[in-house]
């Protein structure tokens, strides 16, 4: 573990009021933090209980469990880094064929085995961290350059735009409540008093959410259905599940791993581009936290969790990066994973809403790809460069609606495999020895013509 002598473990938190970036070890007050923290779980309220609809787990324990597992992964980090850990949708497609449970189809009779999986999962995944603990970070530095940590980024919110464009489009009424949640967004993030600006997501989706129902009680469209609110108990347990393990579920379902250590990486480089730290130091404690808690998950009914890029799309946003939120929203998100009715009460938020709000996450965190390239200083004149990433981002664009290559038994979707081709792209082609007609090679492949170039650059 990496200890600071004038710090401990765990960070001091300093109090920042002055309106501008919120660092990691630093805190608002605790009226605008906790509102931060109820932003950051409705955040990842609507992926962390769809994945667990469609793979038939039951929502509660999910949300439960993304709650404690972001506050074991707070505590591997020593509070330094900062992230939500939700359900992991690299999961969906193993567990659908380990159980031969279809997608979307209701509760899964065999939850049971899927769960062995998940275990073995997070077993393969602690193994890669503590290799990582051992020998070090910086070869991940060497696989992963910033012409592919860049690249990996934009493709998961370019990845996750499919569905956030679905949402918003589910009806035309809800294209139009997207975009009015979109701008609600803006106005608030640029003009909102004080610490108001700090809450754009949780203040446009309410003021999309208000607007919505007030149009539908005019008649201009649906109205909302309160059907299973009211139904709903305040107080319930979640319900539990006690693994089995099969060796074919655990051979289709343990590869994951390799794809949910992709992703923490692509996220913690997303992280700290955001905050202006290196935060690669903490990699291995990162992925250890990651890998517990998808272990704890397993043995209770929880799904594979991961560190959720709607909550780094948050951060982006509100430019507020203090760990301490997260441990406000995984409290209220283990509260809440205690009280069906909330969740029946955010079930409520409409398609159009909701998508407006995916649509201004994803988006900024495809921006912070190419802010990594900028910060890299990427050259895309050299092909080496240019080749991976466009191969990849073209990869991870279009794999979507749960499209994934199948190898063997290991199915890996578009981000992992987005992932992989612009890491062995890159190895292959990077630039051993000076090549001075790499820019004119890159520039074919775009269509300039150096040479025109030139000439025009002579008659000027």
């Amino acid at each position: 573990m990496i200890m600071n002598s004038k710090t401990g473990y765990f960070p001091r938190w300093k109090v920042n009021t002055s309106g501008g970036i919120v660092a990691p070890d630093e805190r608002l007050p605790w009226g605008p933090s906790l509102l931060l923290g109820v932003q950051h779980v409705l955040a990842m309220f609507g992926s962390t209980v769809v994945a667990p609809l469609l793979m038939g787990f039951p929502p509660n324990t999910a949300i439960l469990f993304s709650g404690i597992g972001t506050l074991i992964f707070f505590l591997f980090v020593g509070g330094r880094v900062p992230s939500y850990l939700g359900s992991s949708f690299a999961f969906l497609g193993v567990v659908a064929t380990a159980t031969g449970h279809p997608l979307g189809t209701g509760p899964n009779p065999n939850i049971s085995v899927a769960l062995g999986g998940i275990i073995t999962a997070g077993v393969a995944y602690a193994i890669i961290a503590i290799v990582v603990l051992i020998v070090g970070y910086r070869w991940l530095n060497y696989l992963m350059p910033g012409v592919v940590t860049g690249t990996v980024v934009m493709v998961i919110g370019l990845n996750l735009s499919v569905s956030a464009i679905k949402q918003a489009a589910t009806t035309p009424f809800d294209a139009w409540m997207a975009l009015v949640t979109i701008i609600a967004v803006a106005l608030v993030s640029v003009y909102a008093p004080g610490l108001l600006r700090r809450l754009p997501i949780l203040l446009g989706g309410i003021v999309g959410y208000v607007v919505y129902a007030l149009l539908g009680l005019a008649g201009v469209g649906p109205k909302i259905d309160f059907t299973q609110v009211s139904k709903a108990a305040w107080i319930g347990i979640p319900q539990f599940t006690t693994p089995v393990f099969h060796a074919n579920a655990i051979s289709i379902i343990t590869p994951v791993a390799i794809i949910l250590a992709a992703e923490n990486i692509g996220h913690i480089k997303a992280v700290g581009a955001m905050t202006g730290k290196n935060l690669d130091k903490y990699l291995g404690r990162a992925f250890l936290g990651d890998s517990v808690a998808t272990i704890l998950a397993g043995f209770f009914g929880g799904t594979g969790v991961t560190t959720y890029a709607e909550n780094i799309g948050v951060m982006a946003v509100n430019r507020i990066y203090s760990t301490l939120i997260f441990v406000i929203a995984s409290c209220i998100a283990i509260l809440f994973g205690f009280c069906p009715k909330f969740g029946a009460i955010v079930s409520t938020i409409p398609s159009g809403v909701f998508g407006g709000l995916s649509i201004v996450l994803f988006g900024l965190i495809a921006v912070t790809g190419g802010r990594i390239w900028i910060e890299n200083k990427v050259d895309f004149s050299k092909s080496s460069n240019l080749i991976p990433a466009g191969v990849a981002l073209i990869i991870g664009a279009g794999m979507t609606g749960g499209l994934a290559v199948q190898f063997g038994t290991i199915a890996i979707d578009g981000i992992g495999l987005a992932t992989f081709a612009s890491i062995i792209l890159y190895q292959i082609l990077k630039e051993r020895n000076p090549q001075p007609d790499e820019a004119a090679f890159a520039d074919a492949a775009v269509g300039t013509d150096p040479t025109e170039e030139h000439v025009d650059a002579e008659q000027r």
